[in-house]
C-alpha cells in the first residue's frame, strides 16, 4: 500500500523599521578641509547606520518534504526608513537571498547571498547586535561582526545542535575562468552552550577583498581615495580612515572568539578578534602609500547587560582596537565606550537611547593623524567624537 504525501508549506512576510535622531559633534564637512573645525550635527538617521537594527522587509518560506526534511528560502530587502530608498547599494534583496534544505537531525544547507560565520558565531557575544547597535560596533565594523558586508555566491552549512555544539562552514565560488582562488572566500567555526555558559569561535579567509567582499554590493566599484579615504567603492560606500589605505591587500583574514555567562538577569561577555590585511601591494586595489606586507588589527571588547524588568534592559561596553600599522608605517589606537537603555512598549515595539564616545590616537591607514570613527557616522575632525541617539523600533 502507498499513500500520497501532503506537503505543508508556509510563506511569511516580516520586517523591521528602526529610526531615530542623533546628536554628533566634530563632524567632518567641506569646511573641515578648509581648515575649520568640524561642526555639531543633529540628524534623523536610519537604524542600519546608527540604530539597533537595519530597517528591512522580507519573505521567508518553508515546505515540509517529509522524513524530517524541509525546503526553505529567504528573500530580505534592506531600506532607509528616513527616505524609503534601498540599502545595500540598491540591491532589491541586498540583505539576504538564499534557498536550501534543512534536516532536523543533520543541519541546514543554503545557497545564495548570506551572513558569514563571523557574524553567526562570534557576533552574538558583542554589545552591538544585542542592545547597542551600529554605533557601538568595532571601528568601521572592520571585523564584520555586525554584518555590514554579505557574502555573494556562497554555500553554507550549519549543523543541528549536538548537546549544545553547533558547527558552521561556508565557501563561495569566485567564478573566475582559469583561477579558482580569485575572489574565493571560505571560513567556518563552532559554538557551544551549556547552562549559563557559552562560547563561539570563527574564521574567515577572503581573497581579493576589495572586489569580493567590500565590493559585493551592486554600486560598489574599484576603491578610490579622497580626503576621507574609501575602500571597495568609488562612491565612498566604504569611506573610512580606519582601513581604507589597505585596499591593495590580496587577502583578508578575520578570526574571532567570544565567551559569555548569564547569571540571572545579568549577562557578561568577553570577545577578541584579529583582522589582517595581507600581501598588500597586489593588483586588488590602489596603493597610494606603497604599503607592503601585512596590516593587523587586534580588537578586545567587554560588555554587560542587565534586565531590570521584563520590559527594561540596560547595557555598558568598552572596546579597544589596535592597528599595528603596515610596513613599519604608522599605527593607531581606538577606544570606544558605549551605554544604552531599551524599553519595550510591547513585544514588537521598543524605544531606546544609546550614547557612544570614541577616542583615537596614532596614525591611521591613510598616513594621517587618526581621527575618531564611530561606525555608520561621518568621521570626526578630531581624535574625539560623541554621538547620542534616541530611537524607536517596530517589528512586524
Amino acid at each position: 500500500m502507498s499513500s500520497a504525501a501532503i506537503a505543508q508549506s508556509s510563506v511569511t512576510l516580516y520586517g523591521i523599521i528602526d529610526s531615530g535622531i542623533n546628536y554628533t559633534n566634530n563632524v567632518q564637512s567641506a569646511k573641515t578641509a578648509s581648515g575649520l573645525a568640524g561642526g555639531r550635527q543633529i540628524a534623523m538617521i536610519e537604524g542600519g547606520s546608527a540604530g539597533l537594527q537595519g530597517s528591512r522587509w522580507g519573505f521567508r518560506g518553508v515546505e515540509d518534504l517529509g522524513g524530517g526534511l524541509k525546503a526553505l528560502f529567504l528573500l530580505e530587502s534592506g531600506l532607509y526608513s528616513n527616505n524609503g530608498m534601498l540599502n545595500q547599494g540598491g540591491a532589491l534583496f541586498g540583505r539576504q537571498a538564499y534557498v536550501g534544505l534543512r534536516s532536523n537531525d543533520i543541519g541546514t544547507l543554503t545557497l545564495g547571498r548570506q551572513y558569514d560565520p563571523v557574524v553567526d558565531l562570534y557576533g552574538p557575544f558583542l554589545a552591538a547586535p544585542q542592545w547597542a547597535g551600529y554605533m557601538s560596533s568595532h571601528p568601521s565594523d572592520l571585523d564584520n561582526a555586525l554584518n555590514t558586508r554579505r557574502i555573494n555566491n556562497s554555500i553554507k552549512f550549519r549543523s543541528a545542535s549536538y548537546r549544545g555544539l553547533t558547527i558552521e562552514a561556508m565557501m563561495t565560488l569566485g567564478g573566475t575562468p582559469g583561477s579558482f582562488s580569485n575572489n574565493w572566500i571560505w571560513g567556518g567555526g563552532a559554538a557551544y552552550a551549556h547552562g549559563p555558559f557559552s562560547i563561539g569561535a570563527s574564521y574567515l579567509n577572503i581573497r581579493n577583498p576589495n572586489t569580493s567582499f567590500f565590493g559585493a554590493n551592486p554600486n560598489a566599484g574599484p576603491a578610490t581615495t579622497n580626503n576621507l579615504g574609501s575602500f571597495g567603492s568609488a562612491t565612498s560606500a566604504e569611506s573610512n580612515p580606519v582601513f581604507a589605505g589597505y585596499a591593495s591587500a590580496n587577502r583578508l583574514e578575520i578570526a574571532g572568539v567570544g565567551a559569555g555567562v548569564t547569571l540571572g538577569a545579568l549577562n557578561v561577555n568577553l570577545a577578541y578578534s584579529n583582522t589582517r590585511f595581507e600581501d598588500m601591494g597586489s593588483a586588488s586595489g590602489p596603493n597610494t602609500l606603497r604599503y607592503r606586507g601585512t596590516a593587523s588589527f587586534n580588537n578586545a571588547e567587554i560588555n554587560a547587560k542587565y534586565q531590570f524588568t521584563p520590559t527594561l534592559l540596560a547595557g555598558v561596553a568598552y572596546d579597544y582596537t589596535r592597528n599595528g600599522g603596515a610596513g613599519g608605517k604608522g599605527g593607531a589606537n581606538y577606544s570606544l565606550f558605549s551605554a544604552g537603555l531599551d524599553y519595550f512598549l510591547s513585544a514588537r515595539t521598543d524605544v531606546y537611547t544609546i550614547a557612544v564616545y570614541e577616542k583615537a590616537s596614532g596614525t591611521d591607514s591613510l598616513g594621517q593623524s587618526a581621527v575618531a570613527q564611530i561606525t555608520g557616522l561621518t568621521p570626526s575632525s578630531t581624535d574625539k567624537q560623541v554621538s547620542l541617539r534616541a530611537g524607536i523600533r517596530h517589528k512586524f
